[in-house]
């Protein structure tokens, strides 16, 4: 076992042991059973919680509640103020970052993300919410990422303008936001890596009864490491119209369909950099993993996503595509709740990097563990297909397991193999072989209430036949710890 894995076991002995340990990752909570109305669960869009019931004393549990909603005098009766915030430190140990092409084959580093919001309700119709974000990094070999770093600025603020009710209603929000939609394989905040991705721009969210639409126009942030110098990137636009719905009046049931446009003036692909101008149409349906209560014999629950996307891209036309599946069951009346499950993913790669026309699939902005263990180097979801067994474990003292195993190739044998967020990793070349490699991962995590979560990762992509014949040969270790806590 490696250094970096030995150190990774001992923390986690220690911090099981120790009288008050804290975590936060991106990864999802475990199921759990529901919470009352008067105390909401904390959220990963933090102004998607609602703390009002809070401000009645009674439903007080804790010394914290008291600012979670704060009554507004000589104001509505709706007015009231909710301050929160987070706490999150990482340690990463990257050995062979890029299977090798990297100046620094062994990678050590440290990083803490510092959050403070205040959500302001003036009455029913009119909100503000600010909410800022530090994000420092310490001895990383080469320096800080974009994605590391940022002394202090606003991660969230934006005016919120609404009229009806959560069925009938109508709101627009102006400023600086988060976006995350559906399943987050489009578009998501960036949870994982320490600075996460901000938009500038407007958003309208219209509800009819079952059914949730949202229009948006908005420019995404260009994340710089000082304070409060973030600006809209000029060269990057991006709107579109999502709508959802449950399914037969089950919450855990969800349909989703949507359009997206984006425009960048110079997007790098395999085939070359040229002004790329990209739709995108897509449709979801998903059946959400069982709560914690739930003690039938077999659950089942299912994830289905397809997408097609078209435009321009230089002179030449973009089309694109890219299907993702999850299916599984869990196992209630055993012992540990197994939950085990199966990714079947794809994604088109172009097919002739000479030609003029462009059928890479552009992930646009996706969530950061899409593979899982690994948040911020590895693979993305680019000219790939993928299996991608899984199982998840509950255990008692709010403990939970996560082993799992990524089996992945490239989809065409003449484009590259490209990261999370869409850069190009590593060129098609003159290989022809197909197999990129495997990764074995497992995920161990403490969810000790609301609050304070402890969570240790470690995984290995093993270099297949394309990676190797790309003078990529060495095989990508990683391991992460996560402390942290949020109210």
């Amino acid at each position: 076992m490696p250094a970096s894995a030995r150190r990774l076991v001992l923390l986690l002995i220690a911090c099981a042991t120790a009288p008050r340990c804290m975590a936060q990752s991106e990864a999802p909570l475990p199921p759990a059973t529901p919470q009352s109305s008067s105390r909401p669960a904390i959220q990963l869009l933090r102004f998607d919680e609602n703390w009002k019931a809070l401000c009645d004393r009674s439903q007080r549990r804790n010394a914290l509640d008291r600012v979670k909603c704060i009554s507004l005098p000589k104001s509505s009766k709706h007015a009231y103020l909710s301050i929160g915030g987070e706490f999150r430190g990482t340690y990463e140990d990257v050995l062979n970052d890029n299977w090798g092409d990297q100046p620094y084959p062994v990678n050590s580093f440290g990083l803490e993300r510092f959050q403070l919001f205040a959500d302001t309700h003036f009455n029913s119709h009119v909100r503000l919410f600010l909410q800022l974000e530090s994000g420092l990094e310490q001895g990383r070999p080469g320096g800080p990422r974009p994605i590391d770093q940022k002394n202090l600025d606003f991660l969230n603020a934006f005016l919120d303008l609404s009229s009806g009710n959560s069925t009938h209603g109508i709101r627009l929000r102006v400023g600086r936001q988060e976006l995350q939609f559906g399943s987050g394989r489009l578009v998501a905040v960036r949870e994982g890596p320490n600075v996460r991705q901000g938009f500038y721009g407007a958003r309208i969210t219209q509800h009819l009864d079952r059914w949730t639409l949202d229009g948006f126009a908005a420019r995404p942030a260009a994340d710089k490491p000082g304070f409060f110098d973030d600006v809209p990137t000029q060269t990057t636009s991006f709107w579109g119209v999502f709508a959802e719905r449950n399914l037969g009046g089950n919450p855990t049931r969800a349909f989703d369909a949507y359009y997206f446009g984006l425009d960048r003036k110079a997007a790098a692909f395999n085939q070359g950099t040229a002004r790329e101008q990209r739709q995108t149409l897509g449709v979801r349906i998903a059946s959400a993993a069982p709560l914690l209560d739930d003690h039938r014999a077999v659950i089942p629950h299912y994830d289905l996503e397809a997408v097609y996307q078209f435009g321009q891209f230089g002179s030449g036309s973009i089309q694109a595509w890219t299907v993702a599946t999850e299916s599984g069951m869990t196992l209630g009346k055993l012992s540990f709740r197994p939950r085990i499950g199966l990714r079947a993913d794809a994604a088109s790669g172009d097919k002739d990097p000479k030609s003029g026309d462009l059928e890479t699939f552009n992930p646009l902005f996706p969530i950061g563990n899409y593979f899982g263990v690994i948040s911020d180097t590895g693979p993305g979801p680019v000219n790939f297909y993928d299996l991608h067994p899984n199982v998840h474990c509950y255990f008692a003292h709010h403990i939970n397991a996560m082993a799992d195993w990524l089996v992945y190739w490239r989809q065409s044998i003449a484009d590259g193999v490209y990261g999370v967020p869409g850069n190009l990793l590593v060129s098609s070349g003159q290989s022809r072989a197909r197999f990129v490699g495997y990764r074995p991962g497992l995920e161990l995590r403490w969810q000790r209430d609301a609050h304070f979560y402890v969570q240790g990762d470690y995984a290995v992509f093993f270099a297949g036949l394309f990676l190797r014949e790309s003078a990529r040969r060495q095989n990508l270790n990683y391991t992460s710890f996560w402390v942290g806590y949020k109210f």
